[in-house]
């Protein structure tokens, strides 16, 4: 089991923004953003082409709704949608509020929140994903 399908299980703990039978989304633990969210699927696999057309559909309709919840918690001109990384291999959508495409640099310096501000921000966010 990769380390994400444990955060989806609840086996290593995770700051939740977002979670269905199929999906779960919590929050980057080195945010470009205030609501830096990452969106798996609870089934492993690690290459999001590697979806067939239904599962990916519903993904992405997924990713949507919280990207929305996201946007209503952390007013933005939009949610970047990125899917990028190799280290985990585990499909995974970076959901980043932008004012600008500078805000999507994976190259600048990280946020370092305090865990209580990360568990403010997560409640932000799921309590506009329930709504």
């Amino acid at each position: 089991m990769d380390i994400f399908s444990k955060i989806a299980a609840g086996e290593i703990p995770s700051y939740k923004c977002a979670e269905n039978e199929e999906f779960y989304a919590f929050l980057d633990i080195a945010p470009l953003a205030k609501g830096h969210t990452l969106v798996i699927p609870r089934r492993e696999v690690d290459y999001i082409f590697d979806m067939d057309d239904d599962e990916i559909a519903r993904y992405q309709v997924f990713a949507k709704k919280v990207a929305k919840a996201l946007k209503a918690a952390f007013p933005c001109k939009k949610v970047a949608q990125v899917v990028l990384g190799l280290e985990v291999p585990h499909a995974h959508i970076h959901l980043i509020p932008m004012q600008s495409e500078a805000d999507v640099d994976f190259r600048k310096k990280k946020l370092q929140l305090e865990p209580e501000e990360m568990q403010e921000i997560a409640a932000k966010i799921y309590a506009e994903f329930i709504k």
